[in-house]
């Protein structure tokens, strides 16, 4: 039996090309299996339900090695449960040579394909952690800069004191309040208790 695992870092990106090289395998909807999270680690939902129904002589279809998972520690530990441990194989469509059906008989072949999946499992994980220190850097350079992240603080004006005091007494309602300050309930709230401490 063919299964096909999809993975994209997010929920807000398309997984479309992957799920349209699976269909070239003619996957079943129920064994194709997608997550939307980082490949940081092999905790995610649908690749843990997955492994536990793949069975001996069955046929993980994935794009590329990095849709597998970006530790290459880890997937080299995830190849060897599957390949040796559930004793099914591994079909990566752009990386022929990673494709565990056919079995090398030689240790040449078999050293060969375990050589290319270590250096693309490490490349993968290398990226990673430049894209990390890239954000970080980019971060400390925006601090530097003076530009602000998160929401902008509300500050307590006379123009708040004065609808808090209107709310309080009841001559205004929470809506009327929340449409005269142009801020949320929660925000009103949290003023609120602000200016209580």
């Amino acid at each position: 039996m063919y299964y096909g695992y999809v993975r994209v870092s997010s929920i807000s990106q398309k997984i479309d090309r992957q799920v349209e090289e699976m269909k070239k395998f003619n996957i079943k909807q129920k064994n194709l299996f997608i997550d939307k999270q980082s490949g940081k680690d092999f905790n995610r939902k649908a690749y843990q339900r997955m492994i536990k129904k793949i069975k001996e002589k069955d046929v993980l279809i994935i794009k590329s090695i990095d849709r597998l998972g970006r530790n290459y520690r880890e997937i080299g530990e995830q190849r060897k449960k599957i390949t040796c441990d559930i004793k099914a194989d591994i079909y990566v469509i752009d990386m022929p040579i990673l494709d565990t059906r056919d079995k090398p008989t030689n240790l040449w072949g078999r050293f060969v394909a375990d050589l290319v999946l270590q250096l693309l499992s490490f490349i993968a994980e290398n990226e990673r952690e430049n894209i990390r220190q890239r954000q970080a850097e980019g971060i400390r350079i925006a601090k530097e800069k003076g530009i602000k992240f998160g929401r902008p603080k509300i500050k307590i004006n006379s123009k708040f004191n004065k609808i808090k005091d209107e709310y309080l007494r009841k001559n205004m309602s929470l809506a009327e309040c929340l449409d005269y300050l142009k801020i949320s309930r929660t925000s009103f709230y949290n003023l609120l208790k602000k200016d209580k401490s």
